[in-house]
């Protein structure tokens, strides 16, 4: 049996991301495709456009086999974080061969060369790092010119951390290596448009332009109308029509309909500060109780508060962990939980249950009896979290809000 891993978001699903399946899966040799989906809020900081049940069905039914959850504590987190809870969960399976990851230089021993230096931080790219960062650069900046100062040999393949799929192949590398897993590291070349572009003049366009296009194309109502259809070629039939179902009962999920949520938690703790939260240090906790007074909505905010040295997507993260309350880093995974298999795929999971070093949880309501009281309190926390996605999209779609642990795993 050979088993290939996938780390992903799929926010949505599109060709790209099933091209990038069936290839992994060719060129591996793979049985099985395991992919570790984030949760209901993404590594930018913000809410998946739908949720995490759907995301996982769309890829169920375009070439995965097995879906296992990447909890929110990760998914939402730098790439550092995101990586390191990813190959977590793919290593303690026990089960998985290779690691495929679409990258812009599709090199893997360069995005290799990269890792190794950046676990290591020998003592010379270190100081340089703290000077660059003390001259005022972002960290993307200064830990750039480090490297270029400790490896001059590098400089042709400046720009390789400029691009968001490279550094995040790069992490998981770096993940994989720290771990000693005897997972293999495999890149393809990513095919298409890059992760930022918002154009359709390609078969393989960005979930970004996707995600757009959504919420460009609705009308007063929040309603879709028939130009939906124009996505359809950006998309494989089977996930355009769960995309379909899906926006005809629930509106596209955004930033933006957290925006009277965080307000009002930011104005209770205005006094306090926030700098208890994860990724909040005493700086920004300053320059958010500062500016709150001109806070106009989710994004504006992120912008307003965004400086030389401080990305919109940090500050996001930084506010979402405000929101829903992390004060405490990501820990290792403690559990992997499925959100959905193929039931050809059933020798897969017995094979995990046989060999993996973490408890699998098909159904929560059984939770309690197979994890460890600390576990236990973590798939707690994790649903809580969760709960405020599931109460905005229910608000939104005009139904009662669902219990996550009466939400049944899917099976295709």
């Amino acid at each position: 049996m050979i088993v290939n891993g996938i780390i992903a978001e799929y926010n949505p699903f599109h060709n790209g991301h099933q091209y990038h399946l069936e290839r992994s899966r060719r060129e591996t040799g793979a049985d099985y495709n395991v992919v570790v989906l984030s949760s209901n809020f993404t590594q930018r900081g913000e809410p998946a456009i739908i949720d995490k049940f759907t995301r996982a069905k769309m890829a169920l039914e375009c070439g995965a086999d097995l879906v296992i959850e990447l909890p929110v504590s990760h998914s939402a987190a730098s790439a550092e974080f995101f990586a390191q809870g990813g190959v977590s969960l793919l290593h303690q399976l026990g089960v998985v061969d290779y690691l495929c990851f679409g990258s812009e230089c599709g090199d893997i021993r360069l995005l290799q060369t990269f890792a190794k230096i950046l676990l290591e931080e020998p003592k010379a790219y270190l100081e340089d790092l703290k000077s660059c960062l003390a001259a005022g650069h972002s960290y993307p900046v200064a830990r750039n010119r480090a490297l270029m100062d400790y490896a001059p040999e590098l400089a042709q393949h400046k720009d390789i951390l400029s691009s968001p799929n490279n550094i995040l192949g790069i992490e998981y590398i770096k993940a994989l290596m720290k771990l000693e897993s005897p997972i293999k590291p495999f890149t393809i070349f990513r095919a298409g448009a890059g992760y930022h572009d918002r154009f359709f003049e390609t078969e393989y366009c960005s979930a970004l332009a996707i995600r757009e296009a959504l919420l460009s194309k609705r009308n007063a109502a929040g309603e879709a109308p028939a130009s939906l259809l124009s996505l359809s070629a950006q998309m494989p039939k089977k996930a355009f029509r769960i995309l379909s179902d899906v926006l005809a009962e629930t509106p596209p999920i955004t930033v933006s309909d957290f925006s009277e949520m965080l307000l009002y938690k930011l104005l209770m703790e205005q006094e306090a500060g926030y700098d208890r939260y994860v990724d909040v240090s005493p700086d920004l906790s300053d320059h958010v109780r500062k500016n709150l007074k001109n806070y106009q909505g989710y994004a504006q905010f992120c912008d307003l508060l965004k400086t030389k040295n401080m990305t919109y997507t940090r500050i996001s993260r930084s506010l979402l962990n405000i929101l829903l309350g992390a004060t405490e880093p990501p820990a290792m995974p403690l559990y992997a939980r499925v959100l959905g298999f193929r039931k050809d795929a059933s020798p897969l999971l017995t094979e995990i249950k046989k060999r993996g070093s973490i408890p699998l949880i098909s159904k929560l309501a059984d939770a309690g009896d197979v994890l460890t009281p600390e576990a236990y309190v973590v798939l707690r926390e994790n649903l809580r979290r969760e709960s405020v996605y599931e109460s905005v999209a229910a608000l939104k779609a005009g139904r009662p809000a669902r219990d996550e642990r009466e939400i049944p795993i899917i099976t295709i």
